[in-house]
């Protein structure tokens, strides 16, 4: 385009040449090459004068605008390759947005100012998925299984707590151990939400010697959880930072400590291993740092 632009303004090849420090007939070579492309001819050529076409004339007009969005483009490229500016789309489950992703979304902001976030709530089992076909950069999933083509880290790991309401027969306790649980009604996640997550859970009621009887209740999980739970005959096992934002609610919930075992419920960041850019590299470094300093891999189980 440079070419085109020397020749429209000089209105000589030869001029023209000479300003681009190349010899004549290469420039009438190379503005040859762009007639054809185009399809029409760009200059009116006379032993005594170059002229513009109308073809030309137009493309004299629009070429500083192009130029000046491919110039844009190509410094947005080198600034997202360099990992300063650029979009990064995140998946992040439900249960990660008390304490954990907000936590996150404010480092990102503090230290990379340059990244944009467009942040999507999105069910544990469907984020490596969504990752392997490219529509995320980032996610925190609980408990996600191993993926092919999906790197995934441990951030945060806190135990799974009760949820239940006050009036509850077992909220006097401060500390339930599992096997108190033996006739009651469990409220979890749909299975299909977060599958590591649940069957942890139900290996723990195994472990502690019975089968758990197990509500799954439905979209939206969050809210039917709390509406069920309000009653005040079911409990409710969801990981501490979750119960403890629920209860705080004044829906007349508490949260007890689950004992003997413990229940652990891993919180973790993925990424797709074939597309490491610096930008996803800029994440992770970000959320490394913020689980060493708020020890969210540090704490005890409860």
């Amino acid at each position: 385009m440079r070419y085109f632009l020397a020749v429209a303004e000089e209105l000589h090849f030869g001029h023209a040449a000479t300003r681009l420090y190349i010899s004549q007939p290469s420039l009438s070579h190379q503005i040859r090459k762009l007639e054809e492309t185009l399809g029409a001819p760009l200059f009116v050529r006379s032993s005594r004068r170059v002229q513009l076409t109308a073809a030309g004339r137009t493309l004299l007009q629009e070429a500083p605008v192009a130029l000046a969005a491919l110039e844009q483009a190509v410094q947005r490229t080198r600034l997202a390759g360099s990992g300063t500016t650029t979009t990064i789309r995140m998946g992040y489950t439900p249960v990660a947005n008390f304490g954990t992703f907000t936590v996150l979304l404010d480092a990102l902001r503090e230290e990379h100012p340059g990244l944009t976030i467009v942040a999507r709530e999105i069910f544990s089992a469907e984020i490596p998925e969504r990752l392997c076909a490219g529509d995320l950069d980032i996610g925190l999933a609980l408990s996600p299984p191993p993926t092919d083509g999906v790197g995934s880290e441990v951030l945060r790991r806190e135990a799974v707590s009760a949820l239940l309401s006050t009036r509850h027969h077992l909220a006097a306790a401060p500390k339930i151990p599992l096997a108190e649980l033996r006739d009651e009604t469990l409220l979890l996640f749909p299975r299909r939400l977060a599958p590591a997550y649940y069957d942890g859970i139900v290996a723990a009621c195994l472990e502690a010697g019975f089968t758990p009887e197990v509500c799954a209740f439905e979209d939206p999980p969050v809210n039917a959880m709390l509406a069920r739970l309000s009653g005040g005959h079911e409990i409710g096992l969801a990981p501490a930072s979750f119960a403890e934002h629920a209860a705080n609610l004044g829906t007349a919930l508490t949260v007890r400590d689950v004992v003997d075992p413990l229940i652990a419920a891993d919180l973790s960041v993925l990424w797709p291993t074939n597309d490491l850019t610096p930008a996803i590299e800029n994440v992770l470094a970000t959320a490394r740092r913020r689980a060493e300093r708020h020890g969210w891999l540090h704490r005890p189980a409860a």
